[in-house]
């Protein structure tokens, strides 16, 4: 481990690139920074102790104040679909990519977000809001804790700069870290350039998904062949990522094809949300007045999306009909995955024929009864002891009990001991989520320079699954007040 983020070993692999991917550009500092937070479990990804926060030099990198040493700072460019409309040009508006730090498990890149202006940033000021800063920096976190794929983050530094939205807030920088920022917009934007799309297809291809190139003959494929494989692979993450985000009742928000990773990463945390009630068709982001990334539509917006990307690479002259087949492994695997993610937190051993009904039968449960998601699913392990108690749960107690009666004779076909299932559920229903108004009390502490009701979180949202005594207030159901919580694009 390093004591300062000077020592590391540094790599820019995007940054050569040719220069049209990018501007070189440097970040626009804060003014007076203060290093709110440092990620120690992150840290430890880029071979950081905890002793380098202590080091000014992790300040100067974290707040855009000096560059990271051995790295070249850009801004990439990118375009995409914005709430199903092609937007053109847009790219990293408030971002700049520092480098990637070479690690025994892979490089890391180490982005900040909330950095300053840069040529792509249109009509914004390239800054990002505190409250926003520390929602995505506890986010990610929370997702990782739940095993679900991810960006990640090292640090939150704030200032008292003032930052314009519908009032005026104080500006905040997180420092995020990912094998790659890489986005489906960013292969629809060279969608028209087949020189600079092949570029990007053998940059992603060769240091992210080298077995595309793998053939039995052990040459290398045909360029139509390794793409192919690629947008397969990039058909299977993004099919997998969404089964576990509909399984744990998380809304992303914002998913726009520049929001979607080529890695099949959840990236870019705007006005997301973990369930309280559910809805089927809730959507967590004010700003969508459609609904058109309400959870229920979710997987149909991904595979929309990936039609965009498989699109972007017909400029490679590949065949429509060969970019359709590969594309139509998303319903297959996002039901292998859907259905295997179900049967885990309900206790089964595996899928079998007639579930999905009885899988269904569950969402219009927790519909129509506005049932709290991670509670009912929590609770559901002792319901077989505790069927009182479970049953309160609910205000139409009668359609409760038909659906339990239902399940309780699953569960005896298993026949597997109640210590094996409630071990197995217990192991994926977790007992904290990142609830909007957990997160809004961390950001009311952070404005007031108090960084304790993050470190909480964090403590337990790295375990989620564990219940840990004393923190009963973090596993409840929300206070009334928190239904008035409204997130929204400006987040």
């Amino acid at each position: 481990m390093q004591d300062t983020i000077q020592n590391l070993t540094i790599q820019n692999s995007f940054a050569e690139l040719p220069s049209a991917f990018y501007t070189r550009l440097s970040s626009q500092p804060l003014t007076q920074p203060r290093l709110l937070h440092a990620n120690s479990d992150v840290a430890a990804l880029l071979g950081l102790s905890a002793k380098a926060f202590d080091d000014p030099a992790f300040l100067d990198v974290c707040s855009g104040t000096a560059p990271l040493p051995g790295g070249k700072t850009l801004a990439a460019v990118y375009s995409g679909h914005q709430f199903g409309v092609w937007a053109g040009q847009l790219g990293d508006g408030r971002a700049h990519l520092l480098g990637e730090v070479v690690t025994p498990s892979g490089n890391w890149e180490v982005q900040l977000k909330g950095s300053g202006r840069t040529p792509y940033s249109r009509m914004g000021d390239g800054r990002a809001v505190l409250r926003s800063s520390v929602r995505e920096y506890l986010a990610s976190e929370a997702m990782a804790g739940l095993g679900i794929p991810t960006t990640r983050a090292l640090a939150l530094v704030v200032s008292d700069d003032p930052v314009y939205r519908e009032t005026v807030e104080t500006a905040a920088v997180v420092t995020r870290v990912s094998p790659s920022f890489v986005r489906f917009g960013t292969f629809e934007h060279w969608a028209g350039s087949s020189n600079n799309l092949r570029t990007l297809c053998n940059y992603v291809i060769d240091h992210f998904y080298p077995e595309c190139r793998d053939t039995a003959s052990s040459e290398p494929a045909h360029e139509h062949a390794a793409v192919l494989r690629f947008l397969r692979a990039v058909v299977e993450r993004t099919a997998r990522l969404l089964a576990d985000w509909q399984t744990a009742g998380f809304c992303h928000g914002v998913m726009n094809t520049d929001n979607m990773s080529i890695l099949g990463l959840t990236i870019d945390y705007g006005p997301y949300g973990f369930m309280d009630a559910f809805q089927v068709n809730h959507v967590c982001n004010h700003s969508d007045t459609q609904g058109r990334y309400a959870w229920n539509a979710q997987p149909s917006v991904a595979n929309w999306n990936l039609y965009r990307l498989a699109s972007a690479l017909m400029g490679l002259d590949i065949p429509a009909d060969a970019l359709k087949q590969e594309l139509e492994h998303f319903e297959t695997v996002f039901l292998q995955a859907y259905r295997g993610n179900l049967s885990t937190k309900l206790g089964f051993r595996r899928w079998e024929e007639g579930d999905d009904e009885l899988f269904d039968d569950w969402w219009r449960l927790l519909h129509t009864q506005s049932a709290d998601f991670t509670l009912s699913f929590r609770s559901l392990a002792s319901a077989l002891v505790q069927r009182g108690a479970w049953l309160s749960r609910f205000e139409d107690q009668a359609a409760a009990t038909v659906w339990l009666d239902r399940y309780v004779a699953r569960l005896a076909r298993d026949q597997r001991s109640d210590e094996e299932r409630i071990g197995q559920m217990n192991g994926a229903n977790p007992v904290y989520v990142l609830r909007n108004h957990l997160a809004e009390a961390a950001i009311q502490a952070a404005a007031r320079g108090d960084a304790g009701e993050i470190d909480t979180l964090l403590g337990l949202l790295r375990e989620p699954y564990i219940e840990k005594p004393g923190f009963e207030a973090y596993a409840s159901a929300p206070p009334d007040w928190a239904s008035r919580l409204e997130v929204s694009c400006s987040s």
